[in-house]
This record gives structure tokens, sequence and C-alpha cells, in this order.
């Protein structure tokens, strides 16, 4: 099994391709070993390797995120675990894991805007989160709410140096100019 790697925005994340189908639909994103342990087999293996502090899980790829070691240090080990894992053939997801998308809350908006709404949001799907997936992580609509479009930022976005950039020169500019009812864009957690 070969495993290639590629670097993120983000310094403290690298973006893992294993070859193999990680996630069906959806994402999962872990920002601590406790909630990997029960969703998660994969996730909870990475959490055991010193220094992980987050773990990612897209279509076809898996980012971690680090705080101390070097890369150097840590990416053997991360390769070693995503390897073994799948040659195991246990699931990435626990049978008894809640939905991939597991701890985001509902969205908001007024019933009034709902067109507005499914033109962000496919605005989003087409143009923004295929070039966000394609650095590590994924961006999902949480709410609008006069005139500000409300994002969660998750994988190698997530605490990205370059993720204010993103989102107000990026996604901002690009929502403002075909949804004219869009004034700013906001990250929540």
């Amino acid at each position: 099994m070969f495993i290639q790697t590629e670097s993120t925005p983000n310094p403290a994340t690298l973006k893992f391709l294993p070859g193999k189908e990680v996630l069906r639909e959806g994402t999962a994103d872990f920002r601590n070993a406790e909630a990997a342990a029960e969703a998660s087999p994969l996730a909870r293996r990475l959490f055991e390797i010193p220094g992980v502090t987050g773990v990612f899980f897209g279509y076809d790829f898996i980012t971690v995120t680090k705080d101390g070691p070097d890369w150097q240090h840590l990416k053997p080990a991360i390769l070693g675990a995503i390897m073994e894992h799948f040659m195991s053939g246990a699931p990435v997801m626990a049978a008894t894991a809640p939905a991939s998308e597991a701890g985001e809350t509902g969205e908001f908006y007024d019933k009034a805007d709902e067109e507005l709404v499914l033109t962000i949001k496919e605005l989003l799907d087409t143009r923004v989160r295929p070039a966000v997936a394609q650095d590590g992580g994924d961006i999902t609509f949480r709410g609008f709410e006069n005139g500000t479009v409300f994002l969660h930022m998750k994988g190698a976005c997530a605490g990205c140096p370059s993720s204010t950039a993103t989102l107000k020169h990026g996604i901002q500019n690009l929502l403002r100019h075909f949804v004219p009812e869009v004034q700013q864009v906001e990250q929540v957690a």
C-alpha cells in the first residue's frame, strides 16, 4: 500500500491520501481522543500517536493536525497507523458511530431567505468545497442572518493561518458577486 502525503496551507496539518475511499459520504472531524475513541477505530489509532491533536476524514483523504513534534518525526508513525488500519480490514467509522457530521448544530436562517440560502449552499458545494477539500479540509453552511453567512471550517482549515483570508477575500467576494444580499462571511465553531 502506497500512501501519498500533501502539505496544506496550515503548517500544523498534513494531508494523507491512502489511495482508497476513506468515507463514502460526508466528513468526520475529531478534535480530541475521547470523541475519536468512540466513533472511529482509525481516528483512535491516530490519536494514540503523541503530538496528534486533530483528525479529519474526507472522501479519499485523511488530514492530521499536530502540536509539537516536527513532521519528520510524526509522519512515519502516522503512515504506519494508516497502513496497519487499512491492511487489517477494520472499518474507518465504528458501526455505532453517529452520522458523519456528528456534533454539528442545526442550520439557522429566516424561512423568507430560503431561496437565497439554497443559492449560497449550491455555490459552496460547487465552487468552494472542492477547492477546500484539495487543501485537506471542508467548509459547511451554518446559517444566514442580516446579510451575514456563517460557515464552519473543518480539517486543515480549522486554525489555519490563511483561513481568515480564504473566508474574507475568497468566499465572501464569491458569495457577494452571485448573491448581492450577502454582506459578510463569518466563521463559527
